[in-house]
């Protein structure tokens, strides 16, 4: 098979999904060697598996080896496909056997089974809060609630919000990221996140709440900027 060619990295958020056809068929015509359906799912799903990957492995070069193994471990074993999970959710699933095994040989272990001491404390600051002795303990000061921001008209604008978001995950711990990826930007939902990371709901949940939380608190400072400085934006 010809080496297969893998788009550069890109923004985290705002990419168009392709419409393909039903797992069922695309199973299908993939058993059968279709090269156009292999074609279909490779640019569908290589920037997302490419950014999965990164997140096990300490470079890009080894990020793109993991996907090329996770394909060849498509092609080879897409006669094993049940349709008992998504056809994408079963491929990802590949990739992440193989990350994680890259990742132990390269020493960037992630140990999902357990919450790690940056799992804990508070997530959001306290002192947004209402103290105990508050008549409505627990529940949010004056002008502390999350706001809904609107979003930017242009594009240009637009791609800065992305900026934002995109250095937020980045600066995010590796799990906390991974979690975050799969859930917000994959769409994947709690029990197929669980089943890929083989981590129990009660830990997705924590991971995930932790990094959206650091992820809204930068675009609140970022908006507050914004706001401060008076753009109409």
């Amino acid at each position: 098979m010809s080496q297969i060619a893998i788009a550069p990295q890109g923004v985290i958020v705002g990419e168009t999904p392709l419409v393909l056809p039903p797992d069922a068929e695309l199973a299908d015509r993939l058993r059968a060697g279709d090269e156009d359906a292999f074609r279909l799912v490779l640019d569908a799903w290589s920037s997302s598996m490419l950014r999965l990957a990164r997140s096990f492995v300490s470079t890009n070069d080894s990020a793109e080896e993991v996907v090329q193994e996770a394909w060849l471990g498509v092609i080879r074993g897409i006669d094993r496909f049940e349709g008992r999970a998504a056809l994408k959710t079963w491929v990802f699933r590949i990739l992440v056997n193989i990350a994680k095994g890259r990742g132990v040989k390269e020493s960037r272990t992630l140990p999902f089974s357990s919450l790690l001491p940056e799992d804990e404390g508070a997530a959001v600051d306290p002192s947004r809060f209402r103290p105990a002795s508050d008549p409505y303990p627990g529940h949010w000061n004056p002008g502390q609630k999350p706001q809904t921001w609107a979003l930017p008209e242009s594009e240009a604008l637009q791609g800065e919000v992305r900026r934002v978001v995109g250095e937020a995950l980045a600066a995010l711990p590796e799990r906390h990221r991974i979690v975050v990826t799969l859930r917000d930007v994959e769409g994947y939902a709690s029990d197929e996140v669980c089943s890929m990371l083989n981590i129990s709901p009660g830990n997705q949940r924590v991971i995930l709440h932790r990094a959206r939380a650091v992820v809204r608190t930068r675009l609140e400072r970022y908006f507050d900027s914004v706001a401060q400085a008076g753009d109409p934006r």
